[in-house]
């Protein structure tokens, strides 16, 4: 199904062209639902940009990202790695991940994970909505602690535009929090990607980054303590294994910055981050 929206982007409006598909896992059998946005102007193939989303799934802020790349002229590709088959498990659907986003906007930040925290605030909810969150955030939290099949669906979504007409070869990776640490993991093994940026993930195990295929930029915050104090050792790897990685961190700036419809954000670090993503892109994807 292919659908023509408008993008707001710098006081003007870009006409973008939607698609919806499936495309085929790489190992595991299946498939993953997936978004494409091109510019409708623009002819011929284009650059690709895989945009990872972050734990809360292929939601508004991430389609929202995927508009701002097509409106830089590049072809998004959104897969949505909770839609195996085609569709999400019912604690994975759109409605309960919005229940589990705003119970943890009333956490103070990093209680979701913390296990105190959390029952405290679980404990003034209904039994049902209760179970209900409790049911989605172990769905959440076991796809953050195993993101080796979220890696080969990446995979598959790199082989998927390599053969497709509307890309020209050039594939370029942007993942937020979940969807960063799978960004860098997905550049240890796939040459095919010629730039990734990791917005606020995890980095890989420093043993790996003489692994690593592409120039690498990381966007962190000061305040994301859990993230960014693995960052110098990491960069002192990808040194050592000449490995280009560019990264800053924003002071004062929490995780999820970038995050528009979130508490988290920030708009100056966003502004400055989001100009350092499009001139990497620019630099790298042709």
């Amino acid at each position: 199904m292919l659908l023509r929206v408008r993008h707001a982007t710098q006081g003007e409006v870009v006409e973008h062209s939607i698609s919806h598909t499936t495309y085929s896992r790489n190992g595991n059998g299946g498939t993953v639902a997936a978004m494409m946005v091109r510019p409708a102007a623009a002819r011929g193939a284009l650059p690709a940009v895989i945009v990872i989303h972050e734990a809360w799934g292929a939601d508004a802020h991430i389609r929202d990202v995927a508009g701002r790349m097509a409106s830089a002229g590049y072809l998004a590709f959104v897969p949505d790695l909770y839609s195996h088959g085609g569709a999400r498990p019912a604690e994975l659907a759109p409605d309960r991940i919005d229940a589990l986003k705003s119970f943890t906007d009333t956490l103070p930040p990093g209680g979701l994970g913390d296990r105190e925290v959390r029952e405290r605030g679980l404990e003034a909810l209904p039994d049902t909505e209760r179970e209900r969150i409790e049911e989605s955030r172990r769905a959440v939290f076991a796809g953050m602690q195993a993101p080796e099949p979220f890696v080969d669906d990446l995979r598959g979504a790199v082989e998927h535009l390599l053969d497709h007409p509307d890309c020209n070869g050039q594939i370029g990776t942007v993942g937020f929090c979940l969807g960063g640490g799978l960004a860098g993991l997905l550049a240890c093994d796939a040459g095919d990607v010629r730039a990734t940026v990791v917005y606020y993930g995890t980095p890989p195990p420093a043993e790996r980054a003489g692994s690593i295929s592409s120039p690498m930029l990381g966007i962190y915050g000061g305040k994301d303590r859990a993230i960014t104090d693995a960052v110098p050792a990491f960069a002192a790897a990808m040194a050592a294994a000449g490995k280009p990685f560019d990264h800053r961190i924003y002071p004062g700036a929490p995780h999820a910055f970038f995050n528009d419809t979130r508490p988290s954000y920030r708009v100056r670090a966003s502004r400055d981050a989001w100009a350092r993503t499009l001139g990497f892109l620019a630099e790298h994807l042709g």
